[in-house]
């Protein structure tokens, strides 16, 4: 039998899928995260680590997953040449590392034409028509990922220091901020210096509560969130585009809020991105194995 595996890295966590030659999933695991970018050496401990209980699950030896074709939907596979040297370094016969916003379309879409906005710490757009599959946005909080966590998250940060210079008015969500900081906007300074995606995205759940009170400044940055989602889909929602999925943890926060032109168009996902490695892997293997045949 052939197999397949399917792996889904991130900050967090890394979940691997081995599957057989028609896709189908026989055995799953996780392990600590998986963001090459960040973290090569942590990133290969952890896809090896899950990728062997989930063999050990499926009754599988790592020597035959060694005859296996794997995609890995990677935090950081998009970027530098970090791909590269893990290929290099995983037990499988054939490794493809493509970013993880590449496998949420797959398990999002199915066989289907469309769109998908992955909304959470960070943020990517994806639109896949006529086989051809683009990208826009995800290259990090810094310079893009707009409307994600860690934006809006720094966005506030943001706020609450002009409302203390007394540039805006403040409101109840700003003033906790304050006090999480102990009154002294040099703490948020300091705080931010070498901040994370996670260290801002961390706010985000207190702007979506603060918003649901009617808090001004959350409204605020929600509605310019809303705004900026919407800035990307006008590149690539195309007039007869009819699914658009919302992914993440700030899915549910946004879909609430899009203009009628996108809600009418949301559909909910047929799978995740694990289950998309894995129908990559599979049809990726199915294709070798037709074009030695």
């Amino acid at each position: 039998m052939t197999y397949v595996v399917g792996i889904d890295g991130g900050g967090t966590s890394c979940r691997v899928a081995i599957g057989d030659e028609t896709g189908r999933i026989l055995a799953q695991a996780q392990s600590g995260p998986a963001n090459i970018r960040t973290d090569l050496e942590g990133a290969h401990a952890n896809i090896v680590a899950a990728t062997t209980t989930a063999a050990e699950r499926a009754n599988l030896s790592m020597d035959v997953l060694g005859t296996a074709a794997a995609v890995l939907g990677l935090a950081g596979g998009n970027v530098g040449r970090h791909a590269a040297v893990l290929r290099s370094m995983l037990p499988f016969r054939e490794s493809r590392v493509v970013s993880d916003g590449l496998i949420a379309l797959h398990g999002a879409l199915g066989p289907h034409d469309g769109v998908i906005a992955i909304l959470g710490t960070g943020s990517v757009f994806f639109v896949r028509r006529q086989g051809t599959v683009r990208s826009v946005g995800g290259w990090g909080f810094q310079v893009g990922d707009l409307a994600s966590g860690a934006r809006i998250g720094r966005q506030l940060l943001e706020e609450t220091l002009l409302a203390f210079d007394g540039v805006r008015p403040g409101s109840p969500l700003t003033d906790r901020v304050m006090e999480t900081f102990d009154g002294d906007p040099r703490r948020i300074v300091d705080q931010v210096r070498d901040a994370t995606p996670g260290f801002y995205g961390s706010f985000a759940p207190s702007i979506v509560e603060a918003a649901s009170a009617g808090d001004g400044v959350a409204e605020d940055i929600l509605e310019a969130g809303r705004r900026d989602i919407e800035r990307m889909l006008a590149v690539i929602v195309a007039p007869d585009t009819d699914r658009i999925c919302l992914l993440g943890g700030l899915a549910p926060t946004y879909a609430a809020r899009l203009s009628d032109t996108y809600l009418q168009r949301l559909k909910p996902p047929i799978g995740d991105a694990l289950q998309g490695a894995v129908a990559m892997a599979a049809a990726g293997a199915a294709s070798s194995a037709g074009s030695t045949t």
